[in-house]
């Protein structure tokens, strides 16, 4: 079985570009605001999920590991 992540969208940081919705169709939607949110709380590890979170223009989706908490994305510096 493989890796699931918990992916979260900071929506004091998001600016509804809709990036994600369309990178990742099914993980993402936006709401009425133009807000995105994750269409689960936890997801299993993907590509698409992945490149969302590095396409989102201002850095407002995180992803973590399910079991540990430790982070997928970003990078910690």
């Amino acid at each position: 079985m493989g890796d699931r992540w918990r992916v979260e969208v900071d929506r004091s940081v998001c600016i509804g570009s809709g990036m994600c919705v369309v990178t990742a169709p099914g993980a993402f939607t936006l709401d009425a605001a133009r807000q995105s949110h994750p269409s689960a709380p936890e997801d299993d590890a993907n590509e698409q999920v992945l490149e969302a979170a590095e396409g989102c223009p201002v850095e407002a989706i995180t992803l973590t590991l399910a079991d540990s908490g430790e982070v997928v994305f970003p990078p910690e510096d």
